[in-house]
């Protein structure tokens, strides 16, 4: 029901007639999904089809995720289409209703070969709203999405194939439901194993924006509407990451962590560094939040290439930034809708002309740096504190660094937006109002929460994704 009711609604939302309200089917799938989510994680649920889709532990973790930033982006997109009214939203709204439809398969998929089909088609569901405005640039982005997200799944399907061949060759039966390859993993071919892992984290690490395979993301996050961003950078990549959480998964249980975990911590600090580089003077921010959305991306992978206490505080980083990102993209959307522009020399005094919007920016800004008493300093603090621990005192010395730098960039492009006076008095018709303003209120109160108080379902949620993560066949 998670799945198909979504993609019934999406077939719905293509015949209504009325632009004004076909936008309104959003929130109720998104309040069902919610509801159906939670029925799931308290009563659980049995595997179907053959062990083919399972909601196991990290499952869980990231269905609450996806559901929860679903339904605060399916009430923003009702008041933003509103001020859209001369763009036909027909394609839009069918796309995002099939987009949270097919990233729950993904997120339910434990069979290698249908997790990828679902990634891919949640690439395909989104490609249409990145090209929402129907200008030059947002053609240019849609198409290099594409391309680059194509060349990166097809690479992950070699991977695929390369890990099923690791079996083959050990003379076993082959098969792609994890399950088995994790039981298999102890006797799975060393080398073919390497060799696929390096292939799915190229490949899956596309997806994800990790660098240098990040090329998509400055200008499909810059030129699609805002809850798209949110949806992408909260939505997408943790899809993406849970494919790589799987994949880190079966090379621990077959002893090949070490190997694994060097590789992670490598494209982390990478990704980290080339996003502190291009946040620094960086004058489009919308553009800004892209590379944000690289660093986290390489935050996310370093947590768990150091694993322990790290491993943890990736997994909760992946949940604060998601909702992080919820705040500043909506935010983000509303200044750069209402001053008409996203660039820092035609948008100053956020704040005075916009308070709700330019205030939510500024604190959506300082927790997504890891500034107290916000959610991903708690994250951000216990993957440090896991570096500490296990003895990677550079790692962790060169995370700090590069926090600092990425604050330091990050704060001079938002504080010019919403400090100040704003540069014209030119009329707009955009106003802060309840469906475009309470989703991001939500959104910071709830990354708010995280930071002062992980709620105990929630921190049992965690630790048994830890303890899924690290068990040994």
């Amino acid at each position: 029901m998670l799945i198909l009711i979504p993609l019934l609604a999406a077939g719905v939302a293509l015949v209504i007639p009325s632009n004004r309200w076909r936008p309104w089917m959003l929130v109720p799938v998104a309040v069902f999904h919610v509801v159906m989510t939670l029925a799931i994680l308290v009563k659980g649920t049995e595997p179907l089809f053959g062990g083919w889709i399972v909601v196991d532990p990290l499952g869980r973790l990231v269905l609450l995720l996806l559901s929860v930033l679903y339904v605060i982006c399916a009430v923003y997109a009702v008041g933003y289409l509103r001020y859209r009214a001369e763009l036909s939203n027909r394609v839009f709204v069918a796309c995002m209703l099939c987009f949270i439809g097919v990233a729950t398969l993904v997120v339910c998929a434990h069979h290698l070969g249908l997790m990828w089909i679902a990634i891919e088609a949640a690439t395909l569901t989104t490609a249409p709203l990145i090209y929402f405005k129907r200008t030059a640039r947002s053609i240019e982005a849609t198409w290099k999405y594409l391309l680059i997200g194509s060349v990166g799944i097809a690479i992950a399907l070699l991977g695929s194939f390369f890990l099923a061949y690791a079996s083959l060759g050990q003379g076993q039966e082959a098969s792609l439901l994890f399950d088995d390859l994790l039981q298999r993993a102890p006797q799975l071919n060393k080398t073919w194993l390497q060799v696929a892992f390096v292939l799915l984290l190229v490949g899956y690490g596309t997806k994800m924006g990790l660098a240098p395979m990040h090329n998509w993301k400055p200008d499909a996050y810059g030129e699609a509407p805002g809850v798209v961003g949110a949806l992408l950078a909260g939505g997408l990549t943790n899809c993406a990451f849970l494919a790589l959480l799987r994949m880190h998964q079966l090379c621990h249980a077959a002893g090949e962590s070490v190997y694994a975990d060097r590789l992670m911590i490598m494209l982390g600090l990478f990704s980290m560094l080339v996003a502190a580089v291009f946040m620094m003077g960086q004058r489009d921010f919308k553009r800004l939040l892209a590379y944000s959305s690289v660093e986290h991306m390489g935050i996310l992978v370093l947590g768990v290439g150091i694993g322990g206490p790290a491993l943890y505080g990736a997994l909760l980083h992946m949940f604060n930034n998601g909702l992080t990102k919820g705040v500043l993209f909506l935010s983000a959307a509303n200044i750069s809708l209402g001053y008409g522009s996203k660039n820092i020399d035609e948008v100053r005094g956020a704040m005075r002309r916009f308070p709700l919007s330019g205030t939510c920016f500024l604190l959506g800004f300082l927790a997504i740096t890891g500034s107290p008493p916000f959610g991903p300093f708690v994250s951000e603090f216990t993957i440090l504190n896991g570096a500490f621990t296990k003895g990677r005192f550079l790692i962790g010395a060169a995370f700090l660094v590069l926090l600092l730098v990425i604050f330091i960039g990050m704060g001079r492009t938002v504080l010019t937006v919403v400090q100040g006076r704003p540069l014209s008095r030119q009329r707009t018709v955009y106003r802060d109002g309840v469906l475009t303003g309470l989703p991001i209120v939500v959104s910071l109160l709830l990354v708010l929460m995280l930071g002062v108080y992980i709620p105990a379902p929630l921190q049992g949620m965690l630790v048994e994704a830890v303890h899924y993560l690290e068990v040994r066949p």
